[in-house]
């Protein structure tokens, strides 16, 4: 069993009849594309809610800055709603982050659970709250891209106090990123673009003794070794216990070199296990993960296992 930072804040896992509110705090999403989620939820036996401003649109953005903080403050001050699942990423959470309502959160913790821009929001509560929160699938489900088994590893996540372990899978484009060794730390990150564009803000954490977990989507390659080149220049990367990759998914230019070849060169030399090949991001069978818990990543027997996001 992994132990737990006694400072890490994990919320109370979710339990069938509990009320879980649906909010888009980025990009714009619809009642057909969210159907399938809230499906799922209800056969899980929770109540899905979505928030007031869930379906508006503001361009690229799902409503109005003060509108997507709006819901997602009501949902930290309202007592019956026990989780908040975002609908999807896209961009504009980090134009809200500073609004939110820390003392809410602090007062009632509550899961969080989304991936791609929603890691801007994680980084913000990790910041303000130190919360634990869900790296997964939103509610604005595909079934083509999320069978069976990543609905599985959602609902463990949620809905469980389990530890949650994810292997390397060779079909992965990562698989081949490796540097073997064995290293346990709090697993924080997510989304490339997002962490790197976080440099220079309040919410980038300190990641000395972190197991770092990256992953992204429709990425040249030059842009993935700049973005892993600005965090090792601003001294982000320095004292991380090891790095887990995830789905790099898309990430190509025509150039004759790989994603392989990118993640190794930009992260083989920092002196910590890294571990590619998990299906952990925008890629098809893509799994969950607690991020801000303890987690032990394993690149001799290909395993990362994290501590549970709830309680």
């Amino acid at each position: 069993m992994i132990s737990e930072d006694s400072a890490v804040v994990r919320p109370p896992v979710l339990r069938p009849g509990d009320t879980v509110l649906l909010v888009s705090p980025s990009g714009p999403t619809s009642p057909e594309r969210v159907a399938r989620g809230m499906e799922l939820l209800v056969a899980w036996g929770l109540r899905p809610v979505p928030a007031p401003n869930a379906y508006a649109r503001h361009g690229y953005l799902a409503g109005t800055d003060d509108l997507r903080a709006a819901d997602l403050n009501a949902a930290f001050a309202d007592p019956q709603v026990r989780g908040v699942i975002c609908t999807r990423g896209g961009y504009g959470a980090q134009r809200i982050v500073d609004a939110l309502d820390m003392t809410a959160v602090r007062r009632d913790p509550k899961v969080v659970a989304g991936f791609s821009d929603i890691t801007a929001l994680q980084f913000a509560l990790w910041r303000g709250a130190r919360l634990a929160g869900v790296h997964g699938p939103g509610a604005a489900w595909r079934d083509e891209r999320t069978p069976l088994r990543s609905a599985e590893s959602l609902h463990a996540a949620l809905m469980t106090t389990e530890p949650v372990s994810v292997t390397a899978v060779p079909s992965e484009d990562t698989f081949g990123v490796r540097v073997p060794g064995r290293a346990t730390g709090t697993l924080l990150g997510g989304n490339l673009c997002m962490i790197a564009a976080s440099i220079g803000t309040p919410d980038l954490p300190d990641l000395t003794g972190a197991v770092l977990l990256v992953e992204d989507v429709q990425e040249p390659l030059y842009k993935v070794d700049r973005m892993l080149t600005q965090l090792r220049r601003a001294g982000a990367l320095q004292g991380l216990a090891g790095v887990a990759v995830g789905q790099f998914t898309d990430c190509g230019d025509g150039w004759d070199t790989t994603i392989v070849d990118v993640l190794t060169e930009r992260l083989g030399d920092l002196g910590v296990p890294v571990l590619g090949g998990l299906p952990i991001g925008h890629g098809p069978g893509q799994l969950t993960v607690p991020v801000g818990t303890r987690a032990t990543l394993d690149a001799d027997a290909g395993t990362l296992t994290a501590a549970p996001a709830v309680r």
